[in-house]
C-alpha cells in the first residue's frame, strides 16, 4: 500500500533538511509519496508542490503583515489538499508561525504530525509550548539544549544532532574554486553572505555594499557574494554590486570552506560557517518598528545560534543599529589583520562544530522515528487491530 507524506518547508535551510529526510525515508520505504510546499531541493527530490512555497519567505513581525493575503492562501490552499488527500503523516520542518497554526488544523483531521527543526520558543514566545504539548506527535531538535527543555514542558523531543554537522563539506579545493571564479587563490577573499530571502538581502545589502568599499580601500581582498538558487544572481541586476564583486549562486559550501572570512546574516549560514570553520562577523537588521516590538518578546544572551550553542561570543553580532558599513569594515579588518585572534575564533568555531555532532546520522535518525510512527498508525488503524 502507498503511504503518503505531506512535508512542508517554508525557507532555503528548512529545505536542506526536509530532503535529507525525504531521502533517508526513501531508503526505508522506497514506495512513499510525498507532496506539499516544496523548495528546490525538494521538488528535485520528488515532491509534489502544491502551493507556492516563496510566498511564505518572509522574516520580520511587520514585514509578515503586508504578505498576510497570500501567505493565508496558501495555507488554505494546502490545508484544503490535506483534507482531501488525507496523508498517513506530517513532516513540518521550521517556520514556526506558519506551520504550528498548519499542526493544529492537521491535528483537528487526524493526520498526525512530526515537526523537524524546533521553534525558538526558549527564546521567545514560550507560550507556543502549550500548543506544541497538544499538536506534535514528535519534535525533531537539531540543537543539544532543546531536548531537555521541551521534555521538561511535556512537548514530545528528540535531539537527533544538527544535520549539517555530518553532512556539509565543500565540493571543490581551494585552487579549483578560485580558478573557476577567475580569481586569485593567493589573496584573501572575503564571502558576503546577505541572507536567503529577498526582503533580508534588500535590508541589508546597502551596509554590507559600503562595509566592502571601506575594506577594498584598505587593503587589496576579493569579495563573492553568495547567494541561494532560489533568489539567483538576476536578482542582483538590479542592485548596482561593483565590479569588484563576484556573485555567485548555490554554492555556500564552497565560499565559506574556503573564505578568509565571512560576513554572514545570522541564520543557518552562520552555523555553516561554524562547521567549516570559517571565521565570520554576524549580522541582522529588520524593520524599526518590528525590532522594538521584538526587544519585549526575545529574552536570549545572543542573536547568532553559533553564540548560543557556545555559550559565550565567539563571533561578533552586529544587530540593528549596529550593522552599519563602518562596523562592518572595523570588525573584518580587525580579523583580516589579526592571525591570533582568527585563530581563536577557529577554536571557538570547532568547539561549536563537537557540539553540534552526535553518534548517528540525524537524518537516518529522524527516519527511523518517522518510519516507527507510520508503523504504529497502520497498526493502529488495521481491521486486525481493532477487533
Amino acid at each position: 500500500m502507498v503511504r503518503r507524506i505531506l512535508i512542508s518547508a517554508g525557507e532555503a535551510s528548512g529545505d536542506f533538511y526536509a530532503t535529507g529526510l525525504i531521502e533517508a525515508l526513501r531508503q526505508r520505504r522506497p514506495d512513499l509519496e510525498f507532496f506539499g510546499c516544496a523548495q528546490p531541493r525538494m521538488l528535485a527530490a520528488g515532491v509534489r508542490p502544491v502551493i507556492d512555497a516563496e510566498k511564505l519567505s518572509v522574516v520580520g513581525l511587520v514585514e509578515v503583515l503586508t504578505h498576510l493575503p497570500g501567505i493565508y492562501g496558501e495555507f488554505n490552499r494546502l490545508l484544503a489538499v490535506a483534507r482531501r488527500e488525507k496523508p498517513d503523516l506530517a513532516i513540518l520542518t521550521d517556520s514556526p508561525d506558519f506551520h504550528l497554526r498548519l499542526a493544529r488544523r492537521l491535528r483537528e483531521l487526524g493526520i498526525p504530525v512530526v515537526y523537524l527543526v524546533a521553534p525558538q520558543a526558549w527564546a521567545w514566545r514560550a507560550g507556543r509550548v502549550r500548543q506544541m504539548r497538544r499538536d506534535l506527535r514528535q519534535l525533531l531538535c537539531i540543537f543539544p539544549f532543546e531536548e531537555k527543555w521541551f521534555r521538561d514542558r511535556g512537548v514530545p523531543a528528540r535531539f537527533i544532532g544538527h544535520p549539517l554537522a555530518r553532512h556539509i563539506a565543500p565540493r571543490r579545493d581551494r585552487d579549483e574554486f578560485f580558478a573557476s571564479l577567475g580569481i586569485a587563490a593567493n589573496r584573501p577573499m572575503i564571502a558576503l553572505l546577505p541572507g536567503s530571502r529577498r526582503g533580508e538581502i534588500t535590508r541589508h545589502l546597502p551596509a554590507l555594499l559600503d562595509a566592502a568599499a571601506r575594506i577594498a580601500a584598505v587593503t587589496p581582498v576579493q569579495f563573492v557574494l553568495g547567494t541561494p538558487p532560489q533568489i539567483g544572481r538576476k536578482f542582483f541586476a538590479n542592485h548596482s554590486l561593483p565590479a569588484f564583486i563576484h556573485v555567485i549562486e548555490g554554492e555556500t559550501w564552497d565560499l565559506l570552506a574556503h573564505c578568509d572570512l565571512a560576513l554572514a546574516a545570522s541564520g543557518t549560514v552562520t552555523m555553516e560557517a561554524a562547521l567549516l570553520g570559517a571565521p565570520t562577523v554576524s549580522f541582522y537588521r529588520v524593520t524599526g518598528l518590528s525590532w522594538w516590538i521584538g526587544r519585549f518578546l526575545v529574552d536570549v544572551p545572543f542573536y547568532t545560534m553559533v553564540n548560543l550553542v557556545a555559550g559565550r561570543e565567539v563571533i561578533p553580532e552586529l544587530i540593528q543599529q549596529r550593522m552599519t558599513g563602518e562596523n562592518l569594515a572595523a570588525a573584518a579588518l580587525g580579523l583580516l589583520q589579526n592571525q591570533s585572534q582568527r585563530d581563536d575564533m577557529r577554536k571557538g568555531l570547532a568547539e561549536v562544530a563537537r557540539l553540534l555532532k552526535s553518534d548517528h546520522d540525524p537524518f537516518a535518525e529522524a527516519a527511523r522515528l518517522v518510519d516507527e510512527m507510520l508503523n504504529e498508525e497502520h497498526e493502529t488503524s488495521s481491521p486486525t487491530a481493532a477487533t
